[in-house]
């Protein structure tokens, strides 16, 4: 069958409808998302894009605090590392570029006592559930027990039906990838497919799964209307 000739105009509209239906099916699935996190005692809610969640990060830092930021793409996708330096906080990343393993080290350990935690999420559910697989476990860590505040921000590429499909969504989506940045030699790197392996380098060790807020902590869940992260 011949293909119809679409005026250049009608197809800019139907592109910009498609982008729009899409903009409109990540928000209702991010309001049901938020709806169960409120329920699960978390606080939560939506914001348009990563400059938007960047701000509504600044507004719920408080001054003078320490930061601790896990190995997060999502976070450094928004620019706020840059603004908190800027603003004079202190920052435990050990991401910084030049830092030797004992260093690395001893900055995962004062993320887990800084006044605000900034990190993504694996997965999140429809139901309200925070998923999270690590290998040494200082993100998850934090993000249970520790810093006073815990900011955890997640594109709507993150949302999900239910917990097997979060670690599903681990497996199959998020490890490989991820993975692949510190090129890390590990099965999962070499094939971009995720396998159960015994390798002295696996990353995928403990999993979390947040049902319910935890007691003691702070924790703002932020959806970005946005794909964000792996």
């Amino acid at each position: 069958m011949e293909e119809m000739n679409v005026p250049e105009d009608l197809y800019a509209k139907r592109l910009a409808n498609k982008l729009n239906i899409k903009k409109w099916h990540a928000q209702a699935r991010a309001e049901k998302s938020i709806k169960s996190l409120e329920k699960n005692g978390f606080t939560a809610l939506w914001v348009e894009d990563r400059n938007v969640a960047r701000e509504e990060i600044l507004k719920l830092v408080p001054e003078s605090s320490t930061i601790g930021v896990g190995g997060s793409m999502t976070i450094r996708e928004t620019g706020v590392l840059q603004v908190l330096t800027q603003k004079g906080h202190t920052i435990y990343d050990h991401w910084v570029p030049g830092l030797s393993q004992e260093e690395i080290l001893n900055i995962r350990r004062a993320q887990l006592t800084s006044d605000v935690f900034l990190t993504s999420t694996n997965a999140l559910t429809l139901g309200g559930e925070l998923v999270n697989t690590d290998g040494i476990g200082n993100r998850i860590g934090a993000m249970t027990f520790g810093p006073k505040k815990v900011i955890v921000v997640a594109g709507a590429n993150k949302i999900v039906a239910d917990v097997h499909a979060a670690i599903r969504r681990i497996k199959e989506i998020a490890a490989a990838p991820a993975m692949k940045e510190s090129n890390i030699p590990i099965p999962c790197v070499q094939t971009g497919i995720c396998t159960d392996c015994d390798s002295p380098m696996r990353l995928c060790r403990a999993t979390l799964i947040l049902e319910r807020k935890p007691m003691l902590t702070d924790m703002t869940v932020m959806i970005v209307g946005e794909d964000l992260g792996f």
